[in-house]
């Protein structure tokens, strides 16, 4: 490459400059004199010449002269203009005139090649779309990051986006490598910074599976950003031709929470679709409306109840749980010191061996202990792992003969949801009747709603009849949630525990603290108290009927997945005698909607997992995924279908994240500019220095050769001094 120009050029410093100078002529001066004392002789002429010549080349050392070099680039600057093609700039909140248009519509005149001709004569300018709507996310970082990669003569880029990233790395990363090339980000916002009226249902939570002639609670969420309360009804229509609607307020500027109840009146599959309205000021309404499948069965629950005196709380709840036509009930009377167990229909002999228990689904377990009579350490570790890996329900139901205190040297200590008093294991009793008032997560919970409203349930608990027993609990373990405390009773810990709940393993425990609820049906008869223990039973089989053969049983959390989500999958898997399976291979093959499938290995739990199987899937793809499972050992298969749930990042409605772009611009050294001036854009980058030459310098003053000649002239004077006769 042949350089521009060429040219000795000197770096002075103002004193190197005066040393310099008064070197030369100090040393002048000496040599002038040396030359008169030598009688004018023509050697001594000579050599004191070569004595200023030195000094000089001395002096010119001191200048640091370099040999300069510029070369014109080869090569012309890019400037690249990224456009986000998101889902977000499809939200309409650029005001134009008296409408709103999309921000994909403000975008299109500045990714017009036109636009940008006038910078074409002196840089190439390269127009590319990023994040696609098909990706699902914005990812302003790779955007960046892959235009410096590629672009190796990038000398600015344009980046017009609303700054709504939600993939990849922060933004800022890339930005920093931006700086450090001493490139320059100018931003350009698109979209509003404050969110439009809109009003979005964000969540319509439909369960896995609901029973033909049981309530069902749906909960929902919406997203408000309307300027004032707005009174709309939703409306839930379903494939079968039912139709539920629902009048509510949303709250200005806020999130609402509620529920929906529909009864499914058959078996069968359906789809539901939760509306909202379009209110008068919304903007986009576009995300308004959710669908979800619901398979709607029949059910046949077991339940097995375990007590040892037959009192009114066990006589009432057994004769509830009879009258249920969802639940087929066994119990097991032990009736300690007579020396055998109540028999009748119904009623069991002994506790079941393991591959009959494990066709329970919930275990209601009575004011029982280890004790002489009752029950075993053995029968204890079986309905621990009942629990716990075969995704069972139990309810501790204590009483005043204190036998479950008997249970704190038993495995069963571990699924106590409360800490026993030790010091009183019989309880305590009241002549007075007590009451319990509902925590902040009763009110919520679907345990204990007698009514379909929250206000008018936590007005039916305030006046239900009360209990004149109460067990001894101290305090709620931690990782437990207390749905009713005693009304007035308390300790230490705060007021005492009587409802509790908590997940063990794969099941889920209840804690019920006094032995009353059969009085609730004072003056309404079952009205209450079947309901109550209905919604218990049905809450603590939910997981291990989501899909059920004959051999095995598979499921999920969460029970409402949704894609991205990591879905854990437990398979109990029971051997060709009956047995819980231990060992084996049990495979699943997942069909996503769009046909591909997936193989996953379910591995077994732990060395003492009882028939428990599970392992790990992120489903990516909305929709039905159909399910089959199969194990060799047990020679059985299973075939079920899991709902996906969809997920958008890309939020439509939502604010221009404009401070993002800010923060760019400001740290590369760039400029935040108008996107409704397209031209104003083009001058900024006009006005942006052409490129400098490149420079190439060779400092003489440093070089060797220098050096050398230096030291050359100085060994020849020196020489010449001895030659002259001079010492």
């Amino acid at each position: 490459m042949q350089p521009t120009t060429s040219q000795l050029v000197f770096n002075p410093t103002p004193t190197a400059f005066a040393v310099g100078v008064a070197f030369v002529v100090a040393v002048a001066g000496l040599a002038f004199m040396a030359w008169r004392r030598s009688g004018w002789r023509p050697i001594m002429g000579w050599l004191e010449l070569l004595r200023v010549i030195i000094a000089v080349g001395i002096a010119i050392t001191l200048l640091q002269p370099e040999w300069l070099e510029t070369f014109k680039p080869q090569t012309r600057p890019v400037l690249a203009v990224l456009a986000d093609v998101s889902g977000s700039m499809s939200t309409k909140d650029v005001i134009r005139g008296q409408e709103a248009i999309a921000r994909e519509e403000l975008v299109k005149p500045l990714i017009d090649e036109k636009l940008w001709s006038k910078l074409k004569e002196r840089m190439d300018v390269v127009i590319e779309p990023f994040s696609p709507a098909t990706t699902d996310g914005t990812d302003i970082h790779t955007a960046l990051l892959g235009v410096l990669e590629k672009q190796p003569n990038l000398k600015s880029v344009v980046l017009i986006s609303d700054g709504d990233w939600n993939l990849g790395q922060p933004p800022s990363q890339a930005a920093t490598r931006l700086r450090m090339r001493e490139v320059p980000v100018f931003a350009v916002p698109v979209g509003a910074e404050t969110r439009l009226p809109d009003v979005e249902l964000s969540s319509f939570d439909v369960p896995t599976f609901a029973v033909a002639g049981k309530p069902l609670r749906i909960p929902f969420v919406i997203d408000s950003s309307l300027p004032r309360d707005e009174v709309v009804v939703l409306e839930m229509k379903s494939t079968s031709g039912e139709i539920i609607t629902k009048e509510v307020t949303l709250p200005a500027m806020s999130r609402y929470q509620d529920a929906i109840a529909w009864k499914p009146e058959k078996p069968g599959d359906v789809k539901l679709t939760l509306t909202i309205p379009k209110t008068p000021n919304e903007r986009y309404p576009e995300n308004n409306t959710q669908e979800a499948p619901l398979s709607v069965r029949k059910e046949q629950l077991k339940v097995l109840v375990i007590e040892s005196f037959p009192r009114w709380e066990y006589r009432y709840l057994r004769n509830a749980l009879e009258r249920d036509p969802g639940v087929e009930v066994n119990c097991l009377l032990l009736h300690p010191g007579l020396g055998k167990m109540a028999a009748g229909r119904g009623y069991l002999d002994k506790f079941p061996k393991d591959e009959e228990l494990t066709k329970f689904d919930v275990i209601f377990l009575g004011d029982v202990g280890v004790q002489k009579g009752q029950l075993t350490a053995e029968h204890c570790t079986a309905l621990q792992k009942l629990v716990r890996d075969q995704a069972g329900g139990l309810v501790f139901m204590p009483g005043f003969h204190g036998f479950q205190a008997s249970l704190q040297e038993t495995p069963l200590a571990d699924l106590l949801p409360v800490i026993w008093d030790a010091a009183q294991p019989r309880g305590w009793g009241s002549s007075s009747p007590g009451k319990f008032a509902l925590t902040e997560a009763g009110m919520r919970s679907l345990l204990t709603k007698l009514e379909d409203t929250d206000e008018a349930s936590a007005r039916v608990w305030s006046t239900l009849p009360g209990f004149q027993w109460y067990a001894p609990a101290l305090r709620a373990k931690a990782g437990s949630e207390v749905l009713a405390t005693h009304g007035s009773e308390s300790n230490q810990y705060g007021r005492l525990p009587l409802i509790v709940t908590k997940t063990y393993g794969a099941g889920k425990i209840l804690f019920m603290g006094t032995d009353g609820a059969w009085r609730w049906r004072k003056g309404v008869e079952d009205k209450y108290h079947y309901r109550f223990w209905g919604q218990v039973v049905r809450w603590m089989a939910y997981q291990r009927n989501m899909s059920s053969g004959d051999k095995m049983r598979l499921f999920y959390s969460p029970d409402r997945p949704r894609t991205g989500d990591v879905l854990t999958l437990n398979a109990n898997v029971m051997s060709l005698t009956g047995e819980p399976l231990r060992e084996g291979a049990v495979i699943a093959q997942i069909e996503a909607p769009s046909g591909k499938v997936s193989s996953l290995r379910l591995l077994p739990a732990g060395e003492e997992a009882w028939g428990l199987f599970n392992g790990t899937f992120t489903p990516n793809e909305p929709g039905e995924h159909r399910v089959m499972l199969s194990c060799a050992e047990a020679g059985s298969s299973l075939e079920t279908k899991i709902s996906i749930q969809g997920t958008s990042r890309e939020k439509r409605g939502q604010p221009a994240r404009i401070d993002v772009l800010r923060e760019i611009a400001q740290f590369t050294k760039g400029e935040v500019l108008d996107a409704t001036k397209p031209q104003s854009i083009v001058d900024a980058i006009a006005a942006i220095p052409e490129a400098a030459f490149q420079e190439r310098r060779l400092p003489l003053w440093a070089h060797p050769a220098w050096a050398g000649l230096l030291v050359v002239l100085l060994g020849v004077f020196w020489v010449g001094r001895k030659a002259a006769g001079v010492f």
